[in-house]
């Protein structure tokens, strides 16, 4: 369960952004959100607002630099692109007025200094609408878009290092040329979502692109492939077509959130959208959402970022008014869901088939909890337990478990899979593991807790933090510096 907050004056110190859509927000290095430019009120906007994460705080950097022209950083913009590869934001194009723009911007966070850059290659034509992701800590990607007469099909990547553009030739079906799409890369693809069509439809097609990154797998060594588009049709709950949304990044899952419909573009007559839809990269299918509160109001051309475990909005337009709200999504647990005033909604449970229980199993999950609840009491922890109980999976119905076995007896396999986990690094896990490491770290815990181990565990086998890791019910709830945590303690947990 998630609970949507409105931000309160409590939660910052410094300067908070003034309203506006069509902004750009990345985060740079490990902390810092940096959100560039936008329109309100037909004024287009170039000032730089940053909250720092860890700080909680916003502040308006001091920045310097000289372009081509002798301003110190990129002309006013909005429906531009921004993405950040480590400390460094690199800007490209966007529109100015009736003007699609095809200047290129970096800003060194370190420094808070702008430089134009004279790029080389294959150069993208100016444009707005357009999309783009990093690729790896070098490259990014950049997908289609509005030139002011057509909307845009090509895929250009850059290379940071030498500033070289290519324009990537693609075999193959080719996705309908879009604006105000969303494109997010996923280990070793390319997904793209929605936008608007050629002629004005907005779409809800889902496209993969390979052949972006030349290495292989993590686990496997692949030969390379060859650039090429597949659509996607994942089963759930789908989102219904729309432009101008966000797909966030956070762990095992993509969250979808807002953006709007049918109508006319950028109309008052448009349908606005408030809702969240994941992508669950685990079980590839859509999911809705979980909320326990009442959504921000609905908009389109926001931003939304993972700040630590929370996801941070900011912005956006409606067809008619442009928002300067900020809002919280955050998990069951969230200090600042002590703000809401209704009651929220229970969280509605999957329902587990008695019939495929064992009563064994329901008997340890009973004193797994006695245990937990006792634990939970001494480190203070105030996360509430599922209302359905813990349910522990023993390692021989742990399907996707026994999956990733090789051709060995389950004992030996299970052994082999846990010394992978041993010596792997976080970047080495992939996504098909995510689950059945959780699973494994929880059934260690468990036997220790209902073995009543719990000096050795207060001593420092887990600490406050990490014991959250124990009330996620899924993987899809880990995020990708919970996985690093995660699998540091259950390599101290095979240690003991």
């Amino acid at each position: 369960m998630h609970y949507w907050v409105q931000a309160s004056p409590v939660d910052f110190t410094g300067p908070l952004p003034q309203p506006r859509s069509g902004h750009t927000a990345v985060m740079v290095g490990k902390s810092k959100v940096v959100i560039f430019g936008g329109l309100v009120d037909k004024t287009f906007l170039s000032d730089i607002y940053v909250y720092d994460v860890e700080k909680k705080m916003w502040f308006t950097p001091d920045c310097s630099g000289n372009g081509s022209d002798g301003q110190v950083g990129p002309s006013p913009r909005a429906f531009h692109v921004a993405v950040a590869i480590d400390t460094l934001m690199f800007v490209f194009g966007g529109r100015f007025g009736g003007k699609r723009l095809g200047d290129f911007w970096l800003l060194d966070t370190d420094t808070w200094q702008w430089s134009e850059l004279a790029s080389f290659g294959d150069l993208p034509s100016p444009r707005d609408f357009a999309a783009a992701s990093a690729v790896g800590n070098q490259k990014i990607v950049m997908l289609g878009g509005w030139d002011g007469k057509k909307w845009l099909s090509d895929v250009y990547v850059l290379d940071t290092t030498s500033l070289e553009w290519t324009e990537l030739a693609v075999t193959g079906t080719l996705p309908p040329p879009r604006c105000g799409h969303t494109v997010t890369m996923v280990e070793k693809r390319l997904l793209v979502y929605g936008g608007r069509g050629g002629g004005g439809p907005i779409m809800g097609d889902l496209w993969a692109l390979k052949g972006l990154i030349e290495e292989g797998c993590m686990m496997h060594k692949e030969e390379n492939e060859s650039p090429g588009w597949t659509q996607l049709k994942l089963p759930g709950q789908a989102p219904s077509p729309r432009c101008g949304h966000t797909i966030t990044s956070g762990g095992v899952n993509l969250l979808l959130f807002g953006g709007h419909g049918t109508g006319g573009w950028l109309s008052r007559y448009d349908i606005y959208y408030n809702d969240c839809i994941i992508l669950d990269r685990v079980s590839a299918q859509w999911k809705r959402l979980p909320i326990g509160s009442d959504p921000p109001p609905a908009r389109a051309y926001h931003t939304m970022m993972c700040a630590g475990p929370r996801y941070l909005l900011f912005g956006g337009f409606d067809g008619k008014s442009t928002f300067g709200d900020i809002w919280w999504l955050v998990p069951e647990g969230d200090p600042v869901t002590r703000r809401l005033v209704a009651t929220p909604r229970k969280n509605v449970q999957e329902t587990f088939d008695a019939s495929m229980t064992k009563q064994p199993l329901l008997e340890e999950n009973q004193r797994v909890g006695s245990a937990v609840l006792e634990l939970q009491k001494r480190l203070e922890v105030s996360v509430a337990l599922p209302a359905s109980g813990l349910q522990i999976v023993d390692e021989q119905e742990d399907r996707e478990l026994l999956e990733l076995l090789p051709s060995s007896t389950n004992e030996q396999g299970i052994r082999l899979v846990r010394d992978h986990w041993r010596t792997a690094s976080p970047g080495s896990i992939a996504l098909k593991e995510i689950g059945p490491l959780l699973r494994d770290y929880q059934r260690m815990i468990a036997r220790r807790c209902s073995n009543a181990d719990l000096q050795s565990i207060e001593a420092g086998i887990l600490d406050k933090d990490v014991f959250r890791f124990y009330h996620f019910r899924n993987a899809s709830q880990l995020r990708m510096d919970d996985i690093s945590k995660l699998l540091e303690e259950y390599k101290q947990l095979l240690s003991e």
